[in-house]
């Protein structure tokens, strides 16, 4: 009987190392396309201030809210004075930002101030910059449903300035809508209304703050590329 040849023994086991070797190639690419995706997802990019007439200016914050907003959220006016008053001595260049106590006290003391010309708020503060914000809906819920948490703001922002040729009328317009949470159909049971108010505060806040600086924001806020 005539012997095989030994090749013929491992035609088999070169053939599944080649497959093997094959296969590896493609986990390899595999991953580092992941790797690339997750990167990518990660990526910030710079945003340049839409209005830079704050800078090294003397600035005051006003807002504005309906009744219902006053009545169902009493704390939501002062901590939007606050914190785009911080946001903006914090981060505009030169800006001297009046206490927000101080343009809360003399809203009280002025309770048609709403009803003034917008020269004459301006005037009354006594500062180069008013940044008016006109919360037109804060609410936590989706409308008519109060057993899910689904925040949202939304304001106009004007900008007054003292030397403008019309001093009535607002240099700058910018309409401001947020959400929070980003997770949908979230019960009621699994967040306190404490957290979900001051959450959307926050993120409405950062976002009109950032009108004013330039800052990093991530180059895809609304989704995340999901590596498959």
């Amino acid at each position: 009987m005539t012997p095989r040849h030994p090749v013929v023994r491992l035609a088999v086991p070169l053939a599944a190392v080649a497959s093997l070797a094959m296969l590896g190639s493609c986990g390899i690419f595999g991953i580092a396309s992941k790797v690339g995706e997750a990167i990518e997802a990660e990526k910030k990019i710079e945003v340049l201030a839409k209005y830079r007439g704050l800078e090294n200016k003397t600035v005051a914050v006003v807002v504005n809210a309906d009744r219902g907003t006053l009545y169902d959220h009493p704390v939501v006016v002062p901590q939007v004075a606050f914190n785009i008053a911080g946001g903006i001595q914090q981060h505009v260049s030169g800006a001297k930002v009046m206490n927000y106590r101080e343009s809360l006290a003399w809203c009280y003391k002025t309770p048609s101030w709403t009803t003034l010309p917008l020269g004459q708020v301006i005037d009354d503060l006594g500062v180069e910059r008013v940044v008016y914000v006109d919360l037109y809906e804060f609410r936590l819920n989706p409308p008519g449903n109060r057993w899910l948490w689904e925040g949202m703001a939304g304001a106009n922002i004007m900008i007054l300035e003292k030397e403008s040729l019309d001093p009535d009328a607002a240099a700058e317009t910018y309409e401001m809508v947020v959400r929070f949470p980003d997770q949908k159909d979230l019960s009621r049971e699994s967040a306190r209304e404490a957290d979900v108010q001051l959450g959307l505060v926050a993120r409405f806040t950062q976002s009109v703050s950032k009108l004013f600086y330039d800052h990093m924001e991530d180059k895809y806020p609304d989704k995340k590329i999901n590596p498959r």
